[in-house]
């Protein structure tokens, strides 16, 4: 009986010694075709900076909205994450500036610049209401600038809205949604 064993005990471990090794060939191989065909792991992009992006629109998306695109100027790709800072532009000079609280939108997930790629974020300010010179619901005046500065990938870029007019807002918060492709 203990011959009987060991004997099945040997062709158990000589099955398993097979399979292991015609599996470690099947792997071997595949890793030697996806080297040879360049399909192995890439590298992903590094993440923006200021000197690759530039914010380049700041279009109106409705009566107290602004959609604001930024632009990968570089000829490498690079990652975008995250939220834009958002101040307005007193009297048009970034100097001058009104930081406002920018409440985040939705979830931030990393977007993938390739050179000339696009993201954009939606900005919401509180409306002034009202025609002409137009008033705030809690009392307070508005704040009117010709320009904001937006804030990405750790620089600053002063937009004027692209049909001419003026920003106009109450209070000093603006919702953003993530930057998005």
């Amino acid at each position: 009986m203990k011959r009987a064993t060991r004997c099945v005990a040997i062709k158990a471990s000589s099955v398993l010694l097979l399979a292991g090794f015609a599996s470690g060939a099947v792997f071997a191989g595949s890793g030697a075709a996806a080297a040879a065909s360049g399909d192995g792991p890439r590298r992903p992009a590094a993440p923006c900076t200021s000197s690759q992006v530039v914010a380049d629109s700041a279009q109106p998306a409705g009566s107290a909205q602004v959609r604001i695109t930024v632009t990968n100027k570089s000829a490498k790709p690079c990652v975008l994450n995250g939220y834009p800072t958002v101040a307005l532009a007193g009297q048009g000079s970034p100097d001058k500036n009104k930081p406002l609280q920018v409440i985040r939108v939705g979830k931030s997930a990393p977007v993938q610049l390739a050179a000339g790629g696009r993201a954009s974020s939606q900005l919401t300010f509180t409306p002034v209401l009202g025609e002409a010179d137009g008033y705030c619901a809690s009392g307070a005046d508005p704040f009117v600038a010709p320009s904001m500065v937006v804030g990405v990938a750790g620089g600053r870029h002063q937009l004027a809205p692209s049909d001419g007019g003026e920003f106009a807002l109450c209070g000093t918060t603006v919702r953003a949604t993530a930057f998005h492709g």
